[in-house]
């Protein structure tokens, strides 16, 4: 399947480059009608990654790149159902979204986030997936699960472990707070800063770039410089899955959930 248009997400390719827009508002939540399309993404990945050299993952949405996962969906989930039964289902849900995060990590393609605006919690892990992360100078990026009582779940500390110092980690995930670009360049997170706007572009500049090497050494340095820490990543699961039984989360997610803000993710 050479093309795809969802209801949360959408890939098409041109020139050696796979195109994977973000299109749900308000902000790409990604919940189950996102990760079921995200499935259908990597399920064609294997074939597209063999008319490509390149994939570009971006959001079309003005309030920027994605706010993470769909907490309100998760909220719903807590209180419907027993908490084993609950912790279940999270654990499902973080089993699947890891698979389609590691299979994106692994591509031999390389990959790019171009970012603006929001890129927090599974948004931020998303772009971490990628190789580069292009981003234009209104973006910002964050981890704000402290405050419902958890730790990111989608693969987030130990990718950011694999490319960033410790201090910048431990930042990042113990105060909750937000960096803006020039930050994040200078610890080494994202590798280009660009125009208001301007992010989608400076990607398919990039991936142009990229297509003029031979794509089998630019597989064997991917695989080389970018292992993928999967005993880490299976330890995250457990420990996302122990602290979601805890009543703060629920205070947590019941705070987000009822809040009048239009965006309540900010922080």
């Amino acid at each position: 399947m050479d093309h795809f248009h969802g209801q949360a997400l959408s890939w098409e390719i041109s020139s050696g480059v796979i195109e994977l827009a973000l299109h749900r508002g308000p902000c790409n939540e990604i919940g189950s009608l996102a990760l079921a399309e995200f499935e259908k993404f990597v399920d064609a990945l294997d074939a597209l990654a063999r008319q490509a050299h390149a994939l570009i993952v971006h959001s079309t949405m003005q309030a920027g790149f994605c706010a993470g996962a769909d907490l309100r969906e998760l909220y719903q989930r807590s209180q419907a159902m027993e908490k084993a039964q609950a912790v279940a289902g999270v654990r499902d849900f973080l089993e699947r979204i890891h698979r389609v995060l590691n299979a994106i990590d692994a591509a031999p393609l390389t990959t790019i986030a171009a970012v603006h605006g929001v890129t927090f919690g599974g948004g931020f892990e998303l772009a971490l997936v990628c190789d580069l992360i292009i981003a234009d100078k209104m973006a910002r990026f964050c981890f704000p699960e402290l405050r419902l009582g958890l730790i990111p779940g989608f693969g987030g500390i130990p990718r950011l472990k694999r490319d960033l110092g410790n201090a910048v980690v431990r930042d990042l995930l113990l105060t909750g707070r937000s960096i803006n670009v020039t930050r994040a360049q200078a610890v080494g997170l994202v590798s280009q800063i660009v125009g208001e706007g301007e992010a989608l572009r400076a990607a398919r500049a990039t991936a142009a770039q990229i297509g003029k090497f031979d794509r089998r050494t630019s597989i064997v340095a991917k695989k080389f410089i970018k292992p993928i820490p999967y005993h880490e990543l299976k330890q995250e699961i457990d420990l996302f899955c122990q602290l979601f039984t805890e009543p703060a989360v629920e205070a947590g997610l019941r705070k987000f959930v009822e809040s009048s803000d239009l965006q309540p993710y900010l922080p």
